[in-house]
């Protein structure tokens, strides 16, 4: 069985503090005719985004039966430490544009994750996730309906760090927390408690390309 957990969305979480960055290190090239302090909008090339689980989180939902699998083009991996496994998620950066006055715009990812219930065989999955910069929030498409979009992520950005260069921006440190929509249906989906709104699911780190 492919390792356990993969938490994405958790994962795309690292690119709103990674655009923050990009805005600034753009404001230079604002557009002639644009109005003071505002910046021209920072169009997203690519890049990659990698999830790593909270301490605890990996063994919780094993002990409940419940398996996360990254769907592709995601990728996983597994770390074994002191404080138990911890899960690291990947996935592909595929576009977007942001503005930063006021900070806004979206930031697109591939891949997903299949919460599988190993006991019953009942499942659910995100995917297609979508960072909204105005509100730090990441959503998603739950079982490819493309009509069901819904708030997965809640972004923190208190203990993030930054890095500019010229054609690429890092962010490390921003922490994923589960929504009360997002707790609710995987609770009622796999009849638990496990999943609290607030939950801290990991932290984050990406690499975008601007």
């Amino acid at each position: 069985m492919r390792m356990l957990l993969r938490l994405a969305g958790t994962t795309i979480a690292a690119l709103v503090v990674a655009v923050t960055a990009v805005g600034a290190a753009s404001a230079g090239t604002a557009r002639q005719g644009q109005p003071a302090g505002t910046a021209a909008p920072v169009v997203l090339r690519g890049g990659r985004t990698v999830v790593t689980t909270a301490p605890g989180i990996a063994a919780a939902l094993l002990g409940s039966g419940i398996v996360p699998i990254t769907t592709l083009p995601g990728t996983e991996g597994v770390l074994v430490t002191k404080a138990g496994p911890l899960v690291r998620l990947g996935f592909p950066v595929t576009g977007g544009r942001v503005s930063l006055n006021p900070l806004s715009g979206r930031i697109l990812h591939r891949g997903g994750i299949l919460f599988l219930d190993v006991k019953t065989g009942k499942q659910i999955m995100v995917s297609d996730f979508t960072i909204n910069l105005g509100s730090r929030v990441l959503t998603a498409i739950v079982n490819g309906n493309p009509h069901a979009r819904v708030p997965v992520f809640r972004l923190g950005l208190a203990h993030a760090t930054l890095r500019v260069h010229r054609h690429w921006v890092t962010a490390r440190g921003i922490a994923a927390r589960v929504t009360k929509v997002a707790a609710s249906a995987l609770d009622a989906t796999f009849h638990t408690t496990l999943f609290k709104p607030g939950m801290l699911i990991g932290t984050a780190g990406t690499t975008l390309h601007i």
